[in-house]
């Protein structure tokens, strides 16, 4: 019996033009350009313009995507969006980018595991691709979380941004993703949320984030190391094999500390929280994006994508490139 695998021969990214730098949030914010970058990297990020959306990130990050692999939108057999900021309640963000980009008749859904979303989304369509059934698969991770920040509270405003990403799947004979561990812990849901909700056409709830940065972060490097590791065990692999890892760009302190638990230097890791700051689903695949147009990452190389988000939820791909 024929053994199906998936490999990424194509990736993308979209970044909004606005940006919005420390500086600029602390005209109106009390907080300094020092204390945003010494409690988490960041220094500016990208911020959606009034009419776009989602899907527009999203077009913009599949159509790079798409070019990169050297195929039309035509020969995709599954879309598969991940994104907690979708363009309505319904129909998906999915759909709504499968008409954009032109094309009709293939499967198309949303995957909602927020800051954890590409990767849980990734892991969804390589299971779809073991069926033989689909060829191509266009995965994306789109974000407008300034859509659903308090812009007055200092504490969590100055940690997001806006953006796209995605990547382009084949099925081939050869595994591409050799391991995908994929976890979710609902009794830690209070400590990053956005507990609002639309009843009778009226807001219900305060539909802004709200979060335990400290909660957070301590759960972030305990699991981050823990799927890490678990992923490498499926695959029969050491930390030592790791030749780049991209986990979710929340904090550098987060990045830091995962990667000395995993023994690496932080010169194997991706970074782009500096630039970006926390996009969400989307950051994994920006990364993932920068780091193979640029050379870093090459064919044969093992890369490890790591992602946590509210839920809690969270999960590791280990990629043979």
């Amino acid at each position: 019996m024929t053994a199906f695998h998936s490999r990424i021969i194509g990736t993308g990214s979209y970044l909004p033009e606005k940006t919005v730098t420390n500086a600029d949030l602390a005209a109106t914010l009390d907080t300094s350009d020092e204390w945003i970058r010494q409690r988490t990297g960041i220094c500016q990020r990208h911020i959606a313009a009034e009419h776009e959306n989602a899907s527009d990130l999203a077009l913009k990050a599949s159509q790079r995507a798409l070019e990169a692999a050297g195929i039309s939108a035509d020969r995709l057999d599954l879309i598969i969006v991940a994104t907690s900021t979708p363009d309505m309640v319904f129909p998906s963000t999915a759909c709504i980018l499968q008409a954009k980009l032109g094309v009709r008749g293939m499967p198309a859904f949303d995957v909602q595991a927020v800051c954890s979303g590409f990767v849980y989304a990734l892991a969804t369509a390589d299971q779809f691709m073991r069926s033989g059934r689909y060829e191509h698969v266009l995965v994306v991770g789109a974000e407008v979380f300034s859509r659903i920040l308090d812009w007055e509270d200092r504490g969590t405003c100055v940690l997001f941004g806006d953006g796209a990403g995605a990547v382009v799947l084949e099925r081939g004979s050869t595994p591409g993703i050799l391991a995908a561990p994929l976890h979710a812990d609902g009794s830690h849901a209070g400590i990053l949320s956005v507990p609002g909700s639309v009843c009778g056409g009226k807001i219900s709830g305060r539909p802004l984030l709200q979060m335990d940065g400290t909660a957070v972060f301590k759960f972030a490097v305990k699991v981050l190391e823990e799927v890490a590791l678990e992923a490498l065990a499926e695959a029969g692999l050491q930390k030592s094999d790791i030749d780049w890892l991209i986990p979710h760009q929340a904090n550098i302190r987060i990045l830091q500390a995962t990667a000395k638990k995993l023994g690496l230097s932080m010169e194997r890791v991706i970074t782009t929280v500096d630039r970006h700051a926390n996009t969400s689903a989307a950051s994994v695949p920006l990364a993932l994006d920068e780091a193979v147009r640029d050379g870093r990452i090459k064919r044969g190389q093992h890369v490890m994508l790591e992602g946590v988000g509210g839920g809690f939820t969270w999960g590791a791909i280990l990629i043979k490139w």
